[in-house]
Protein backbone atom coordinates (compact mmCIF):
# COMPACT_ATOMS: atom_id res chain seq x y z
CA UNK A 1 0.00 0.00 0.00
CA UNK A 2 1.33 3.39 -1.01
CA UNK A 3 1.80 6.03 1.69
CA UNK A 4 0.40 9.40 0.61
CA UNK A 5 1.08 12.72 2.30
CA UNK A 6 -0.65 16.09 2.26
CA UNK A 7 0.84 18.43 -0.38
CA UNK A 8 0.80 21.29 2.12
CA UNK A 9 1.74 20.00 5.59
CA UNK A 10 3.03 16.50 4.85
CA UNK A 11 0.57 14.74 7.18
CA UNK A 12 -0.35 11.17 6.23
CA UNK A 13 -3.56 11.03 4.16
CA UNK A 14 -6.39 8.64 4.89
CA UNK A 15 -9.34 8.19 2.56
CA UNK A 16 -9.75 8.55 -1.18
CA UNK A 17 -6.87 7.56 -3.47
CA UNK A 18 -6.96 10.89 -5.33
CA UNK A 19 -6.89 12.98 -2.12
CA UNK A 20 -4.07 15.56 -2.10
CA UNK A 21 -4.73 17.52 1.09
CA UNK A 22 -5.68 16.61 4.65
CA UNK A 23 -8.07 19.57 5.09
CA UNK A 24 -9.65 22.58 3.41
CA UNK A 25 -7.21 24.75 5.35
CA UNK A 26 -4.20 23.01 3.71
CA UNK A 27 -5.84 23.05 0.26
CA UNK A 28 -6.57 26.78 0.50
CA UNK A 29 -3.09 27.58 1.83
CA UNK A 30 -1.43 25.62 -0.98
CA UNK A 31 -3.56 27.23 -3.71
CA UNK A 32 -3.16 30.73 -2.29
CA UNK A 33 0.62 30.38 -2.30
CA UNK A 34 0.58 28.98 -5.86
CA UNK A 35 -1.45 31.96 -7.14
CA UNK A 36 0.17 34.68 -5.02
CA UNK A 37 2.29 36.31 -7.75
CA UNK A 38 -0.44 36.18 -10.37
CA UNK A 39 -2.97 37.51 -7.87
CA UNK A 40 -0.89 40.64 -7.15
CA UNK A 41 -0.56 41.37 -10.88
CA UNK A 42 -4.24 40.75 -11.60
CA UNK A 43 -5.30 42.83 -8.59
CA UNK A 44 -3.19 45.76 -9.82
CA UNK A 45 -4.69 45.55 -13.33
CA UNK A 46 -8.25 45.24 -11.98
CA UNK A 47 -7.71 48.30 -9.77
CA UNK A 48 -6.62 50.32 -12.82
CA UNK A 49 -9.64 49.11 -14.83
CA UNK A 50 -12.06 49.92 -12.00
CA UNK A 51 -10.54 53.38 -11.63
CA UNK A 52 -10.83 53.99 -15.39
CA UNK A 53 -14.48 52.91 -15.35
CA UNK A 54 -15.23 55.11 -12.35
CA UNK A 55 -13.63 58.13 -14.08
CA UNK A 56 -15.58 57.51 -17.29
CA UNK A 57 -18.83 57.15 -15.31
CA UNK A 58 -18.22 60.40 -13.40
CA UNK A 59 -17.29 62.36 -16.53
CA UNK A 60 -20.19 60.95 -18.57
CA UNK A 61 -23.33 60.96 -16.40
CA UNK A 62 -25.77 61.32 -19.33
CA UNK A 63 -24.40 58.55 -21.56
CA UNK A 64 -22.61 60.53 -24.28
CA UNK A 65 -20.29 63.54 -24.09
CA UNK A 66 -17.16 64.96 -25.73
CA UNK A 67 -14.26 65.32 -23.32
CA UNK A 68 -10.75 66.71 -23.45
CA UNK A 69 -8.05 64.03 -23.06
CA UNK A 70 -6.10 66.28 -20.70
CA UNK A 71 -9.11 66.41 -18.33
CA UNK A 72 -9.32 62.61 -18.38
CA UNK A 73 -5.59 62.32 -17.64
CA UNK A 74 -5.86 64.86 -14.81
CA UNK A 75 -8.53 62.67 -13.23
CA UNK A 76 -6.06 59.77 -13.35
CA UNK A 77 -7.38 57.91 -16.41
CA UNK A 78 -4.88 55.39 -17.83
CA UNK A 79 -5.35 55.05 -21.61
CA UNK A 80 -3.23 51.87 -21.75
CA UNK A 81 -5.80 49.71 -19.92
CA UNK A 82 -9.23 48.71 -21.21
CA UNK A 83 -11.34 45.55 -21.16
CA UNK A 84 -12.31 45.35 -24.82
CA UNK A 85 -12.63 47.20 -28.11
CA UNK A 86 -15.44 47.58 -30.61
CA UNK A 87 -14.77 48.40 -34.26
CA UNK A 88 -17.67 49.91 -36.18
CA UNK A 89 -18.47 49.17 -39.83
CA UNK A 90 -16.84 52.50 -40.70
CA UNK A 91 -13.62 51.45 -38.92
CA UNK A 92 -13.88 53.58 -35.78
CA UNK A 93 -12.45 51.84 -32.71
CA UNK A 94 -14.16 52.29 -29.35
CA UNK A 95 -12.23 51.31 -26.21
CA UNK A 96 -14.26 50.05 -23.26
CA UNK A 97 -13.70 49.65 -19.54
CA UNK A 98 -16.53 47.25 -18.88
CA UNK A 99 -19.68 49.18 -19.89
CA UNK A 100 -18.07 52.63 -20.22
CA UNK A 101 -16.18 53.52 -23.38
CA UNK A 102 -14.49 56.20 -25.40
CA UNK A 103 -13.64 57.00 -29.01
CA UNK A 104 -10.58 59.08 -29.95
CA UNK A 105 -11.62 62.08 -32.03
CA UNK A 106 -9.50 64.75 -33.76
CA UNK A 107 -6.92 66.51 -31.64
CA UNK A 108 -7.02 65.55 -27.99
CA UNK A 109 -10.78 65.07 -27.88
CA UNK A 110 -12.62 61.90 -26.87
CA UNK A 111 -16.27 60.98 -27.15
CA UNK A 112 -17.33 59.15 -23.99
CA UNK A 113 -20.16 56.62 -24.38
CA UNK A 114 -22.01 53.93 -22.48
CA UNK A 115 -22.09 50.49 -24.05
CA UNK A 116 -25.32 49.75 -25.87
CA UNK A 117 -26.96 46.33 -26.10
CA UNK A 118 -26.02 45.95 -29.78
CA UNK A 119 -22.31 46.45 -28.97
CA UNK A 120 -20.85 43.05 -28.11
Amino acid sequence: MEVRNCNECGQKLLGRKDQKFCSDYCRNGFNNRQNQDATKYIRRINNILRKNRRILTELNPKGKITMDGIRMAEEGFNFHYFTNTYVTKKGATYFFCYDQGYLKLDGDQYMLVQKQDYVT
